[in-house]
């Protein structure tokens, strides 16, 4: 086992790396509603419009979900119906997540990976482009996603598992430590 000093290093940088990318790709959620809003001026305005606009769209949501799943995670900001979680103990709770990663977000994220890693190849072996025509090429680089995907969750995952255990550390030196006072 990682010495803690190490767990918490390692458990800072996972976390920066998962943060930085949520963060960066917050903003498309900003450039989307831009995006829509000029198309729709161009469109209804003056009759103008595009399909490669219309698909960066796309392309930005799914960046925008892909990869800030993680980010999600980090935060506890997923959907969590918490009838009884949020009666537990900070040691219940720290168990509690680390089974859910253990038995749930692990075999869930390898998973997506396995599942998806045919179709991914294939989109990069006919360098899959839009069908339409104007639209943006690079169709098997956001089908990439989907493998970078349960990668971001995996490196979350190993934090919420170190972030855990350092809890559970904390917990049993907080009894220790209050049963020798």
């Amino acid at each position: 086992m990682l010495p803690l000093e190490r767990m918490q290093t390692l458990l800072s940088n996972l976390d920066k790396i998962n943060d930085f990318i949520g963060r960066s790709v917050s903003w498309l959620a900003l450039c989307m509603v831009l995006m829509t809003t000029l198309v729709v001026i161009l469109r209804y305005g003056f009759n103008l419009g595009w399909i490669a606009m219309q698909e960066s769209i796309n392309y930005m949501h799914s960046l925008l979900f892909l990869l800030g799943i993680a980010y999600t995670l980090q935060h506890d900001a997923h959907v969590r119906v918490d009838i009884f979680y949020r009666k537990y103990s900070p040691k219940t709770k720290a168990i509690i997540n680390i089974l859910g990663t253990l038995f749930f977000l692990f075999p869930v994220a390898l998973f997506i990976a396995w599942i998806s890693w045919e179709y991914v190849a294939s989109s990069w072996e006919f360098h899959e482009s839009s069908p339409e025509t104007g639209g943006l090429a690079g169709v098997f680089l956001i089908k990439s996603l989907l493998l970078i995907l349960p990668f971001l969750l995996f490196l979350q995952g190993i934090a919420e598992l170190l972030r855990n255990i350092l809890q559970l550390h904390s917990s049993s030196f907080d009894n220790q430590h209050s049963s020798i006072t």
